[in-house]
């Protein structure tokens, strides 16, 4: 065998091998990060369990605290309202960027803000406050916020995977040629980094 056929066989050789070496690591890329985007998809819904449980126990709340006298029309109106807002800002798990998850993450915020203030005005009604639905649902919702921050830090970490998976080499090159990209995590609300003043 001549020398240049020799050099033909080995050159025709490596590329086979390096092809071939590149299409198992796309494969096994490919089949990895669909786990991983399953998993992201399943936390995800979690988060949204979590926020309907707290969504749906928000009417209860709202028709305990409509039964005491005088109560301020205005606060359950913002509650109501910012219930509506974020029920209705519904995000696809196949498209979870970061502008829909904080698109999200705003809406669940303003309904945060209008429970809150509706549980500080309650303060000033004693006979409300020592209702006992009213204590129960109380205890409900603080449950659940719980439950809101444990399915979104599950959330997160599983987006940290997955991101950090589908941007190292050579799994973002594979990346592309699959579609998969960087998907978005909850962030801290702003301003939640100074700690609130308190006046007596």
């Amino acid at each position: 065998m001549s020398t240049n056929k020799l050099i033909l066989v080995v050159i025709i050789g490596l590329i086979v091998l390096l092809v071939g070496c590149g299409g198992c690591g796309a494969i096994n890329f490919q089949k990895n990060a669909v786990t991983m985007d399953e998993n992201v998809k399943g936390k995800w819904g979690n988060v949204q369990n979590q926020y309907q449980r707290r969504s749906d126990l928000i009417p209860n709340l709202v028709n305990t605290v409509k039964g005491a006298a005088n109560f301020e029309q205005e606060t359950l109106t913002k509650v109501i309202e910012a219930r509506a807002k974020a029920t209705s800002v519904q995000i696809n798990a196949n498209d979870l960027s970061p502008e829909k998850v904080a698109q999200f993450q705003q809406a669940q915020g303003e309904l945060s803000g209008a429970l809150s203030r509706l549980l500080v005005t309650v303060e000033q009604y004693p006979d409300l406050k020592a209702n006992k639905n009213y204590q129960d649902l109380q205890a409900e919702l603080a449950g659940t916020e719980n439950r809101i921050a444990v399915a979104r830090r599950d959330f997160n970490e599983a987006v940290q995977g997955y991101n950090s998976s589908i941007r190292t080499f050579p799994n973002n090159f594979y990346a592309g040629w699959f579609g998969f990209k960087s998907k978005g995590y909850f962030e801290a609300t702003p301003g939640s980094d100074k700690a609130p003043e308190v006046k007596f």
